[in-house]
């Protein structure tokens, strides 16, 4: 396991009520079944919208998910590098706090 993998799963068991689980064949953290965080290519992915969502596609080498690699983004996905793993946990927040809104 990666240092990065450790990281998101130990934000991922430190929030209330989130379960892990698998989303397209990746690890990934629900709530209420509604997937709000997950692992790929070694980075962090969030289900974000507003401006917690632009805060986060402004980051760095930051961009939306496109799990296919096919040019298909999932738009209210962000996916974050390592590099900004302090603020990983926050977005995880902000994440959850999305999915159990809607």
């Amino acid at each position: 396991m990666t240092n990065e993998f450790l990281f998101f799963l130990n934000i991922g068991k430190s929030l209330e009520n989130a379960e892990q689980s698998q989303m397209f064949g990746k690890p990934c953290f629900k709530v209420n079944s509604k997937a709000f965080i997950c692992f790929f290519q070694n980075e962090m992915v969030f289900k974000l919208n507003g401006t917690v969502h632009t805060d986060a596609i402004n980051l760095e080498s930051a961009k939306l998910f496109d799990p296919s690699g096919k040019n298909r983004a999932m738009k209210e996905w962000v996916q974050i590098p390592f590099k900004h793993s302090e603020q990983w946990k926050n977005f995880a927040i902000e994440a959850k706090k999305y999915v159990c809104s809607i």
